[in-house]
């Protein structure tokens, strides 16, 4: 197999782009410098903030610049795209049909691991962009699975997390996590997703069970197998 080019469209938000990359370094078997994926990393910062622009009827302005930003790095060489932020991949569909590059699916990645791996009730923890789109659960359905999503009150406990913590530079409360957690094993889940890379961080700062499904992890799994290369087990 011919080893790809790997592009990666970032900053969604930055400190879960870096986390991206040394996951993808962490995993991929490489004994040189030369062994390892070549990348290259477009970290747009200035990309609006996916849930305000879906949720607040400004959806397009986000989907532009991510057309724009992923059809930079196509036009740059690459020749299969990485987009570490879940919300952004209710845009997927549509931007794959304006390019001539894979997109890899982080959230059809993710569920299909899912069922591989036999689980069946899954809780989602993610953006209310993420959530109320329903990207997750519909793929969830459509796998057999049986999707859970926290209330109201406990959303907002997740989204102060992503926002007011992790995306601010912060690690993340333990307690507040606590909460949410006992709150999807109460209601049954067998395991359930990162669906936010913010939370992807959280899990690399303070470590989580496999209960945990890291679609981050997940997405840089396909990310080295697609450019070529073989998974270091870690």
């Amino acid at each position: 197999m011919k080893e790809g080019i790997l592009g990666v469209l970032g900053g969604m938000g930055p400190q879960a782009t870096n986390t991206f990359y040394q996951r993808i370094i962490d995993r991929t078997q490489a004994e040189s410098d030369q062994e390892h994926l070549r990348v290259l990393i477009w970290s747009d910062a200035k990309i609006p903030d996916r849930t305000a622009g879906i949720l607040g009827g400004d959806a397009e302005a986000v989907y532009e610049t991510l057309l724009a930003d992923a059809k930079l790095l196509e036009g740059a060489g690459c020749t299969v795209l990485a987009i570490p932020c879940n919300t952004s991949h209710y845009f997927a569909d549509r931007l794959q049909a304006q390019l001539t590059v894979p997109i890899i699916h982080m959230i059809r990645e993710t569920v299909g691991a899912i069922a591989a791996a036999g689980r069946r009730t899954v809780g989602i923890l993610a953006t209310d962009g993420t959530i109320q789109t329903g990207i997750y659960q519909k793929e969830l359905e459509a796998a057999g699975l049986t999707a859970v999503t926290p209330p109201a009150d406990l959303q907002k406990v997740v989204m102060s997390i992503i926002y007011d913590e992790i995306k601010r530079g912060e690690t993340g409360s333990r307690e507040k996590f606590g909460e949410i957690d006992s709150f999807l094993r109460q209601a049954g889940c067998d395991c359930a997703i990162l669906g936010c890379t913010e939370l992807s961080v959280y899990r690399t700062l303070h470590g989580l069970p496999p209960y945990y499904i890291d679609a981050m992890e997940i997405l840089a799994e396909q990310s080295i197998l697609r450019c070529g290369k073989r998974l270091r087990n870690v």
